[in-house]
């Protein structure tokens, strides 16, 4: 067998590579790759679980959400509601940026004619007008307790009167609860989830703040919507 010279060997060894080292370039960019893998993860569940949340809420099949989320994606969706109640016009301009969700969600339901017939089932003076399916008080059911309903409203308090907006959280099978402040309301914000505002017919909400109510806040008489209509521009 032949012999390996030294000086050959030596050549050999001086061949041979250590262990490479990972560059910074190439730790950033797998941060980066998957910090993006995590935020679509994240994007793609809020998606489906806001889609859940309007089938079990209002009862939409699955074909009937994706029409929603087809629908939201129009560029020219309409700015304000036409409120057609047994006491008058209420027109309600729609928050269409602040509240983008509840927005399209409500848009969808007046285009299906889910609010026709609707009553306004509970009216609490200095606080709201409530109309929907539900005859439960709801984030109403607090202030009741609390009786700061029978106080005067507070004119220092940033929350304006003639707000319209639905529960946060909104209890499943409840549908779509409509709420229309009176007066400007303590911790609003972490109550409802304001989707508009009243622009004309603000002498309507007042009348209807004005029926007569049983001990249970329930009108005496029946006002109704009757419809709403959808507008680009009043």
């Amino acid at each position: 067998m032949a012999r390996i010279k030294p000086q050959t060997l030596l050549q050999q060894s001086k061949k041979k590579k250590g262990p490479s080292r990972i560059s910074l370039t190439t730790i950033l960019t797998c941060s980066l790759i998957v910090a993006l893998f995590v935020f679509l993860l994240h994007t793609t569940y809020r998606h489906w679980s806001y889609r859940s949340k309007l089938q079990s809420e209002n009862g939409f099949s699955g074909s009937e959400t994706e029409a929603l989320h087809l629908y939201a994606k129009k560029p020219d969706l309409p700015g304000y509601a036409v409120f057609s109640t047994s006491k008058g016009t209420i027109v309600v301009e729609l928050y269409k940026e602040s509240a983008p969700e509840v927005v399209d969600e409500f848009i969808y339901l007046c285009q299906k004619n889910r609010f026709s017939g609707m009553l306004f089932h509970h009216v609490i003076k200095h606080y709201s007008i409530q109309v929907g399916n539900s005859q439960d008080l709801g984030v109403a059911e607090d202030w009741i307790l609390g009786g700061k309903h029978h106080s005067q409203p507070d004119a220092s308090l940033k929350h304006d009167a003639f707000l319209v907006g639905t529960p946060r959280g909104n209890p499943k099978n409840k549908g779509f609860e409509i709420f229309i402040t009176t007066a400007p309301i303590p911790d609003l914000s972490e109550k409802l989830i304001i989707f508009g505002r009243v622009i004309k017919g603000e002498h309507v909400v007042q009348e209807i703040e004005e029926v007569d109510t049983d001990e249970h806040y329930r009108p005496k008489s029946t006002i109704k919507i009757n419809d709403i209509t959808l507008r680009m521009k009043i």
